[in-house]
């Protein structure tokens, strides 16, 4: 049996491997995770299946999201002795936590499945409304931008991206990770009267890097950037070549692939 796929349960198993797909809007919060004076995705769940099974347990996700970045498709999973029935922690947790998180998903997998290192890809998108005043039902899950964007020079950009690169240039200045080799998958942007969208998907990301790359795309869709720029800020490894960071309202995690 694969990784994260489900299986039916036995009377003598104890431990138990619970799988969630979690969808949050993260106006409000510090990101994913777990911060001392801070309040984020993470802590706010692990407390409340703390209140449901009485014991204290740690979330481990597919990636970390930062403040203000949303979720329609984060996976976590966590280990408990706990017996309740699947679709009754799914509706006590739901019932339980604050309005902007719920639990779609939830399922019992093997026990040696990790969300974090079984994720094959992750999608991300991030959404643009490109006009001077901002839908106020959409405001909190997407960014302004009032300059006129040109789209197919942000496809000639993105299609330099594409594949497997050293991403020094798109991650943050004071990022701790070790290699900047990350290889993406796909780059789509699609234009819907004022809404513009940009998917990303990656076997993984630098911190701050679908950001970076958004921010980058937009300098070149405005004009102030060469779609050729993409290309040398990737050789050069020099993150002063490549655009500011897009803020962080408008990026979702859409999907974790396993």
């Amino acid at each position: 049996m694969s990784p994260g796929v489900p299986y039916a349960p036995t009377n003598r198993a104890r431990m138990r491997n619970i799988k969630l797909t979690i969808q949050y809007d993260g106006t409000n919060y510090s990101g994913w995770q777990f911060q001392k004076n801070a309040r984020s995705i993470q802590a706010v769940i692990e407390e409340r299946i703390r209140r449901i099974t009485g014991k204290s347990t740690t979330l481990t996700a597919s990636g970390r999201t930062d403040a203000g970045v949303h979720a329609a498709g984060q996976v976590a999973n966590f280990k408990t002795n706990s017996q309740i029935r699947i679709e009754n922690l799914q509706k006590a947790l739901n019932t339980l936590l604050p309005k902007e998180i719920v639990i779609s998903r939830i399922e019992e997998v093997e026990l040696r499945f990790d969300s974090q290192r079984h994720a094959k890809s992750k999608l991300y998108r991030y959404t643009v409304y490109n006009s001077e005043f901002v839908d106020p039902f959409i405001r909190r899950f997407a960014s302004k931008c009032f300059y006129r964007l040109d789209v197919r020079r942000m496809r000639i950009a993105a299609g330099y991206l594409l594949g497997r690169h050293d991403f020094t240039a798109f991650r943050a200045k004071d990022s701790r990770e070790g290699t900047a080799v990350r290889a993406i998958k796909k780059i789509k942007i699609e234009k819907e009267s004022v809404l513009l969208y940009i998917y990303i998907e990656a076997n993984g990301f630098l911190y701050n890097m679908a950001r970076n790359i958004v921010g980058t795309l937009i300098e070149v869709g405005r004009g102030k950037m060469e779609p050729e720029y993409v290309k040398i800020a990737l050789l050069k490894k020099d993150r002063s070549r490549s655009g500011p960071t897009a803020p962080a309202k408008g990026l979702c995690l859409l999907r974790v692939r396993y």
